[in-house]
């Protein structure tokens, strides 16, 4: 897994709201980091797999956005929202398995066949009565 450069992130503080008492009207403990996800040179298969699993996190123009204010430091939610970013980028680069394409076998579509027409044998006596 690549090294995120410090050049690709961008950080702002913010005023938080949750724990801390009266600390969270006069310190801004929140973080939203910025990464610029173009800086980071992922591979296209990385790339298209962490887009997906962004979701709203990514903007259009290539910007994951992570607001975190779970802790009452700065640097608790500093540490907490880089964590997020690694987690995502390493399960980005976990290739996914290849699907191997099976067919049914001959006596499967036989099985099929068979099962369909006894059904349509039992739907077709079904109905009123005629009268001969």
């Amino acid at each position: 897994m690549p090294e995120i450069p410090e050049s690709a992130i961008t950080e702002t503080f913010l005023a938080a709201s949750g724990p801390g008492g009266q600390n969270v009207n006069k310190v801004a403990t929140a973080v939203q980091m910025r990464v610029d996800v173009y800086a980071l040179g992922l591979q296209p298969y990385a790339f298209r797999k962490l887009r997906v699993l962004a979701g709203r996190k990514m903007t259009s123009s290539g910007e994951l956005v992570f607001t975190v204010r779970a802790y009452r430091t700065r640097e608790a939610n500093r540490e907490e929202a880089r964590r997020r970013l690694n987690e995502m980028i390493e399960e980005a680069h976990q290739r996914d398995a290849r699907r191997i394409k099976t067919r049914p076998s001959r006596a499967a579509k036989a099985r099929r066949v068979d099962s369909k027409k006894k059904k349509a044998t039992i739907k077709k006596t079904r109905g009123k009565p005629t009268l001969d």
